[in-house]
């Protein structure tokens, strides 16, 4: 017997290509130096620099919350590429640090933009959530779901900072920066994205309380479970491990040598890991854009705001490749090639 259910109708238009159209950043007034610190944990300037390579850092505001900074950094790019924010059709927020569990930060954001037309959501991939953003962004593009989507990195990290755990207190800093994709004719764009995770180390950096599994309460807020801890031997060498990998295995999908890389973009952890993974590139320092001395790790926030600073002082120009490198707690990893 014949189905006489109707069929549904599907689209038979061609994948777009997708292209980062405007970035834009956003970083707080206050600078925390070395030498501040120094005055408040049992720590010091040479120590912080040689270790990680950081001087200074940026903190926001005790009223400024992570939807604040992602909304100055949204209308930088916003801008930069001349988009109204009812040109926008979707914003994605990558944060571990939302303003609250619920809403989503994104909807702060819209609220903050006028960008009524916009669908919202918040990933959570830490320290790469802003190329998971990215990729999911580019998804949404190519398939002709959406003409413009807004994706912003953006962490308050300093809110769920131990300032007593010399460890951790001196590594990070809050930030947020923003990219608009849109197809673009007679252009590559995002070429390519590798994501992955590894959950038998989630336990390597995390932040302990605040969630189902271990609610706040008086008695884990007295043990300060709800700030970051982190292993700092182990985080290490599985970023070196898994940032390497991750730039070797996007390069091999799309055909490219690390040689034609004109600038890679990676995660703003530690400078030991950017020297570690550019050892293993065979690239010289100077192809990396880094700026961890003045901003330490702004997680989600870190690739965004350097693929900000380098696109504003012509580090790369159009036709060039650039690889963008990430990981983060989880454990998480990212990489996107991307022709400028």
């Amino acid at each position: 017997m014949r189905n006489s259910s109707p069929q549904p109708r599907r689209s038979t238009k061609a994948r777009r290509t997708v292209s980062i159209i405007a970035t834009g950043s956003c970083v707080p007034e206050r600078v925390v130096t070395n030498k501040d610190l120094e005055k408040i944990v049992d720590t010091s300037d040479e120590w912080i620099q040689t270790r990680t390579g950081i001087r200074e850092r940026r903190i926001a505001a005790a009223h400024e919350a992570t939807s604040d900074l992602a909304t100055k950094a949204a209308l930088a790019a916003m801008k930069q590429g001349g988009v109204a924010p009812e040109e926008i059709d979707l914003i994605i927020v990558a944060t571990v640090t939302p303003d609250m569990f619920f809403p989503a930060t994104s909807c702060f954001v819209q609220k903050n933009l006028g960008a009524v037309r916009a669908a919202c959501f918040d990933v959570s991939a830490a320290c790469s959530g802003f190329l998971y953003a990215t990729e999911i962004a580019q998804q949404f593009i190519s398939t002709h779901v959406y003409n413009t989507v807004l994706v912003i990195g953006a962490d308050k990290l300093t809110s769920i900072v131990n300032w007593s755990d010399r460890n951790t207190c001196v590594l990070f800093g809050d930030g947020a920066g923003a990219a608009i994709l849109r197809n673009r004719a007679n252009s590559h764009g995002v070429i390519a994205t590798h994501m992955g995770a590894d959950g038998e180390f989630c336990n390597i950096l995390m932040m302990p309380a605040g969630g189902s599994r271990n609610p706040i309460t008086a008695e884990n807020i007295g043990l300060q479970l709800n700030t970051i801890k982190m292993q700092g031997k182990e985080t290490y060498k599985q970023a070196v491990k898994v940032m390497s990998g991750a730039a070797d295995r996007v390069l091999e999908t799309v055909g490219l040598k690390y040689a034609d890389i004109a600038c890679v973009i990676p995660h703003q952890a530690n400078m030991r890991i950017i020297e570690a993974i550019a050892h293993r590139m065979g690239l010289p320092m100077e192809k990396f854009y880094v700026n961890l001395e003045r901003y330490g790790n702004t997680s989600a926030a870190a690739v965004a705001i350097a693929l900000d600073e380098a696109h504003r002082q012509g580090r790369f120009k159009i036709g060039d490749y650039i690889l963008l490198v990430a990981f983060g707690g989880g454990l998480t990893w990212a990489s996107t090639v991307i022709q400028w």
